[in-house]
């Protein structure tokens, strides 16, 4: 029995299209970053980018669990200057970039690695319900 790898020009990536209205953040996250790696296939390899695209449409209505979590969740980033350091409410960066809050999770649930880095540009998030990949056909994940 021989273990048969794919090498990547024979790699497919298909489309995916994904609803993230009062959809839990985490859980989403995670259905995504499946997706994104290509976990899903029968002949997923780690060190393979294998993966697949995924619109994610609505992504301002994603839910956060919790009770007041609009209030007490807060990203925090730095700007690399003394006194530099910043917290922002999850209900504030709704407001700001509403995919953040998606794109954030997502993000930190990829490996820390090169190619986390070309997996999250794979992702197209659109806070409305509309977007602009029609023509790749995407699947509709349920």
């Amino acid at each position: 029995m021989k273990t048969t790898l794919p090498k990547e020009t024979e790699v497919k990536h298909d489309w995916w299209l994904i609803d993230a209205t009062d959809k839990p953040a985490g859980r989403l996250a995670v259905e995504i970053c499946r997706l994104l790696r290509g976990r899903h296939k029968p002949d997923y390899t780690p060190h393979i980018d294998a993966g697949d695209f995924v619109v994610v449409v609505n992504s301002a209505k994603v839910g956060l669990t919790g009770n007041s979590k609009e209030e007490k969740k807060t990203y925090a980033k730095y700007t690399g200057f003394q006194s530099g350091y910043v917290e922002t409410p999850a209900g504030i960066m709704r407001q700001k970039n509403p995919n953040y809050i998606l794109w954030h999770a997502v993000r930190g649930m990829l490996p820390k690695n090169h190619m986390s880095r070309q997996l999250i540009k794979r992702l197209k998030l659109y806070p409305g319900a509309e977007h602009p990949h029609a023509a790749q056909n995407p699947k509709v994940v349920g």
